[in-house]
């Protein structure tokens, strides 16, 4: 039985400790440029399909998502393109190809209003994360609008005008306190 640790919290056993490890979010690729190219509007997480030695690259910490997008074809399912899992080390003739498409599990209603948006003008889907959850790999992908030249800019300016704010405060804290 498993002692009382502060507030009514249980003490974790070994096995429960592996469990929550197991079941945590293992990040594999960002894509960071996204966040900067794209207005993020709406993030949906998506299964994907994958062959036995993708997935062993993946636990390999090997992918990236630098210049993938997700294409909604005219049967209504997703493809995620452009997505590069490099080739398994340890793998023979059954080995896949680098970039090749691959079909994203997703439900027909998320599907429906992904393509809807997409219909519409200067709307596209990127995918902003790879990474493993209980054991299946799964992508975040996102319902995102092109930015301007002018939009990042801006964009770039306010986080540095935050950051400075952020500093002053910090500065006029550890004078008050002295």
């Amino acid at each position: 039985m498993a002692q009382k640790k502060g507030a009514g919290q249980k003490k974790l056993t070994q096995a429960q400790k592996a469990k929550e490890a197991s079941d945590a979010k293992h990040v594999i690729a960002r894509n960071k440029k996204a966040r900067h190219d794209y207005t993020i509007e709406d993030t949906f997480e998506a299964g994907l399909s994958l062959t036995g030695t993708e997935v062993k690259a993946l636990r390999m910490g090997r992918a990236s998502l630098v210049d993938s997008w997700v294409e909604i074809d005219r049967n209504g399912e997703g493809w995620l393109q452009g997505a590069n899992i490099p080739i398994y080390a340890m793998g023979t003739w059954t080995n896949h190809a680098p970039t090749r498409k691959r079909k994203l599990l997703l439900h027909r209603e998320e599907l429906r209003k992904l393509s809807q948006k997409v219909a519409a003008k200067g709307y596209t889907i990127v995918p902003l994360e790879l990474y493993f959850l209980r054991g299946r790999a799964k992508v975040e992908i996102a319902l995102a609008q092109g930015k301007q030249e002018w939009d990042k800019r801006e964009t770039l300016r306010r986080r540095e005008a935050n950051r400075e704010a952020e500093r002053a405060m910090a500065a006029a804290r550890r004078r008050t306190r002295i």
